[in-house]
């Protein structure tokens, strides 16, 4: 009998047990995130050349994101999460005047405050210029200062707090020069010459097609305009940062989100004067570049102070320093000339572009190429001439964003297409479509087009806008 009592007492204990188990067991399901689908096959044998005229299988399916639920969850690791053991804060002074020589930089007062573990200047780097194309822009301004970003003196501390004061405590003796501020001021023979030399001038680019005047000659009318459109920041959430560690064999680790990591690698080679094969570059997760972190910006500057230090040191640019130190998009001045039948078809077009590049070349050799391949647009011209050139002047450096050239000869010749078309009398979708690419069409360059859809394309979105085309 009291056998069974103490069966019947642990089989009521036991239950009691178990269904509190079962009711959070089925909370816990009921409050899941859904299963992430599975994603949908593709042929297991796709033709190896895509056919003219179709369209990839790959279009219209659902692509799963590997980190599309870190970055919903807020779990994505940026560059500025990590921290290392015993690791610094960098802060860079900057010049604040555009155009100058520096006579003399005092550190002391710097290098004497507690907590401030190294202080470097430019005349301490091995080889103090970087660029992808053109090696013309320091690390540190020495001796001279070309726009009011640049960088004269850098600090590594305990905190942030404590190297921004060791900052405001260096002091500098500038000799202030003449600048120039306006690409088409920099073009004038008495202007000042930002890097010295005979011009401003350090890129050029000539397109030519058929005969341009023979074309304005046998033009019904010829439209002349000039445009304009200005630099523009690239504003990424997250700020260029970086984080420099040597380890004990001499080798270099950077930490930071840069978009192209072998350029970056070479310029560090380069700039701190040891082989590349001791240089790693581990590309973070990017928070916003937009074409503005496809180059290095201070990582040889943390490198050093790490070297000096014997510490990790980390950087991170403020939101003053993403306008004044990074890059921006080019300013371009534009001059438009074109020839147009009386049933306004394109003739000829000729094209002067004056892209405002900075103190520093960066991309700029690649966006003028660009702009020049691009500047007269989708449209069929037997006659054309392309003309760019690329200027230093006292400001920003100008580089590589979104489309590198292409926007700003886009809105120019956009922007007269219209004009001729009000001037005209005819529909502004109708004077595009006279005009358009076509199979076989040629470009500026000599270009054979294949798999042309700008017409078809325009003719989709006429129709999602409700546009009704007025011949």
């Amino acid at each position: 009998m009291a056998q069974d009592l103490m069966d019947r007492e642990l089989d009521v204990l036991d239950k009691e047990r178990v269904a509190p188990v079962e009711t959070l067991r089925r909370n816990d399901e009921a409050l899941r995130l859904p299963a992430v689908a599975p994603p949908t096959a593709l042929p297991l044998e796709p033709p190896l050349v895509p056919q003219v005229g179709e369209q990839t299988r790959a279009v219209g399916l659902r692509a799963q994101r590997p980190d599309s639920r870190n970055h919903g969850l807020g779990l994505t690791r940026y560059i500025d999460d990590i921290a290392l053991p015993g690791m610094l804060f960098a802060k860079i002074k900057r010049a604040g005047i555009a155009s100058a020589r520096i006579k003399r930089i005092d550190t002391s007062r710097a290098e004497a405050m507690p907590g401030v573990c190294a202080v470097l200047v430019g005349s301490e780097i091995p080889v103090n210029s970087f660029g992808p194309s053109l090696q013309d822009q320091p690390l540190l301004a020495h001796p001279i200062v070309r726009h009011a970003g640049d960088g004269v003196a850098a600090v590594a501390a305990v905190t942030e707090q404590i190297a921004q004061a060791a900052i405001d405590a260096i002091t500098v003796e500038y000799e202030p020069l003449p600048g120039v501020y306006d690409a088409l001021e920099a073009l004038k023979p008495d202007a000042h010459k930002v890097h010295g030399g005979d011009t401003n001038v350090y890129a050029s680019k000539v397109i030519k097609r058929g005969d341009v005047e023979a074309g304005f000659a046998q033009a019904y009318r010829i439209y002349e305009g000039r445009y304009y459109t200005p630099g523009i920041e690239h504003a990424p959430m997250e700020p260029f940062t970086s984080i420099a560690d040597w380890d004990a064999n001499g080798r270099l680790t950077i930490h930071a989100s840069i978009g192209r990591i072998t350029l970056a690698r070479c310029d560090l080679a380069r700039t701190l004067a040891i082989p590349i094969s001791r240089i790693r570059v581990i590309g973070t997760v990017v928070g916003g570049n937009f074409g503005g972190k496809n180059e290095i910006r201070h990582e040889p500057v943390l490198a050093l102070l790490a070297k000096k230090a014997g510490r990790p040191v980390k950087g991170r640019f403020n939101r003053v320093e993403e306008f004044v130190a990074s890059t921006i998009r080019h300013a371009f001045h534009m001059d438009y000339k074109t020839g147009v039948t009386k049933d306004g078809r394109l003739i000829a077009r000729q094209v002067r572009m004056v892209l405002d590049g900075g103190a520093y070349c960066s991309f700029s050799e690649t966006t003028l190429g660009k702009a020049c391949i691009l500047s007269t647009g989708p449209y069929e011209i037997p006659n054309s001439l392309a003309e760019g050139y690329v200027v230093y002047t006292n400001k920003t450096t100008a580089g590589s964003m979104r489309g590198f050239g292409a926007p700003q000869v886009c809105f120019a010749y956009e922007s007269q297409m219209d004009e001729i078309a009000r001037d005209l009398g005819i529909d502004p979708v109708e004077i595009r479509l006279r005009n358009m690419f076509r199979e076989g069409s040629m470009s500026s360059t000599g270009q054979v087009l294949h798999s042309v859809k700008v017409k078809e394309s325009l003719e989709n979105a006429v129709k999602k806008f409700g546009w009704e085309v007025q011949s």
